[in-house]
């Protein structure tokens, strides 16, 4: 039930606001004593305080209720407090609120105002509890993550980014087959490589070839070695990837580029362990993990025929989907940080700017971006000039005046979770900013 604390030494006060708050369906508690108020704070659930400025009778100068009020913020950060005053202290009100009381009303009140003012902190504060849970779930799952599985250093703070990791860390320990969909540079290989560090066969190789990244003649040698004089340039006895990959990981990246004859042979591979070289008739042995990778559409592939789905079926017996840095915003920054390694640091513009653009590059643009940026702060102090990003690639579906979760977040947590002060900060109203707590899970609807 909601639940408002009355601190006030004047029984007759605390009777009043506690009929005015019960005709409500408001919870009233009431103290005396500053003394007694921080006791009832620490054994009872209390959503507002409404605290008197004035405790003691041969004295008129508030001071009682500055230290009351300091007491609360320094134990209770994000309680809101409303400040009743006679006008002696109107000025000390004043500084009150700005030092982070949520308002402050004159004595003798005005009852419907009181409510009204109530009502909506009653309201903040719930959403206020709201933040800070999903921020702490957030917080547990990836120091959750961290201690449970090796994620190879990799930085995240995403909600999205968590959920890729927790199904390639639940996957890793089996022997299946895993294919780890995605674009280009949103960091593939580095999921891959996580699933290989959390496997049975962590102790052995890892191997990375991109099939994008050779001629179409040279894949087949590539993954399966070749004989000297198996085809031209090919001097000597050479193994594969399969071979170097025995009893670990190898992992296809770019799989889509595999030509028709390579898809065969792979996929026997995948249903017997055997091969052979190019140029060979000796049938080898291998037992390797394999791990996939692409950006493209498979499935429009194998209408096409260009991509066997016998082979599809075999390599996608798990998706891993790795979503763009886009879909992922509450990474850029932490990425970005990572990437500048202390040499340099952003300003808030910059920040600003890193979160509005789209990255159609990904992670590796962002990575360059960065790269290029600490060079030219000659001051250690990053500008939007330096980070020189196309302004014709705004996020999608994102106006660029729309705030980002994480510029959400810290307009909350810079008003000590006070919704009405962090919209302000923001240029939204209450509202609005309580949509976009929806929008972004930051408050249940």
């Amino acid at each position: 039930m909601r639940t408002v604390l009355i601190i006030d030494d004047n029984p007759a006060v605390g009777e009043a606001l506690s009929l005015a708050l019960s005709l409500h369906e408001i919870r009233p508690l009431i103290a005396l004593t500053p003394e007694e108020g921080l006791a009832m704070l620490e054994r009872e659930r209390i959503d507002v305080v409404i605290q008197d400025m004035n405790f003691t009778a041969d004295t008129t100068s508030g001071e009682e209720g500055i230290a009351l009020f300091r007491a609360m913020r320094q134990r209770h950060t994000d309680l809101p407090v409303i400040l009743l005053t006679a006008w002696t202290h109107l000025e000390t009100a004043v500084e009150l609120v700005k030092a982070g009381a949520a308002d402050y009303l004159a004595k003798p009140w005005d009852d419907a105002k009181l409510l009204a003012t109530v009502e909506n902190l009653l309201e903040l504060s719930e959403s206020t509890r709201e933040v800070t849970r999903a921020r702490n779930e957030r917080r547990k799952r990836r120091e959750d993550l961290q201690r449970r599985y090796d994620l190879d250093s990799l930085v995240f703070a995403s909600e999205a980014m968590a959920r890729t990791l927790d199904l390639a860390c639940q996957v890793a320990r089996s022997d299946v087959p895993v294919l780890i969909t995605g674009p280009n540079g949103a960091g593939k290989e580095r999921i891959a490589a996580i699933v290989h560090a959390n496997s049975a066969v962590k102790r052995g190789a890892f191997i990375a070839v991109n099939c994008g990244a050779l001629p179409g003649e040279l894949i087949e040698a590539e993954l399966f070695g070749a004989e000297a004089g198996a085809y031209t340039g090919a001097n000597k006895a050479r193994e594969g990837r399969f071979e170097l990959a025995d009893g670990g990981t190898l992992f296809l990246d770019e799989i889509g580029n595999l030509p028709l004859s390579g898809q065969v042979k792979l996929l026997r591979v995948l249903e017997t362990g055997q091969f052979e070289r190019l140029g060979s008739g000796r049938t080898r042995h291998v037992k390797v993990r394999v791990l996939s990778a692409t950006n493209a559409d498979l499935k429009a592939m194998i209408r096409a025929g260009t991509f066997r789905e016998d082979l599809y079926y075999r390599l996608n017996v798990i998706e891993v989907n790795l979503p763009p840095l886009a879909e992922r915003v509450d990474d850029i920054l932490p990425l970005a940080d990572f990437f500048l390694g202390g040499r340099a640091e952003l300003t808030e513009p910059a920040r600003e700017s890193l979160l509005a653009y789209s990255w159609p590059g990904n992670v590796r643009e962002l990575k360059n971006a960065i790269e290029r940026a600490a060079l030219l702060a000659g001051d250690g102090r990053i500008t939007p000039e330096q980070l020189n990003l196309p302004q014709l690639a705004p996020a999608a579906n994102r106006n660029l005046d729309e705030p980002t979760r994480e510029s959400v977040e810290a307009a909350l947590e810079q008003a000590g979770g006070v919704v009405s002060r962090a919209a302000q900060a923001l240029g939204l109203s209450r509202q609005a900013l309580y949509r976009r707590m929806e929008r972004y899970g930051l408050a249940q609807a």
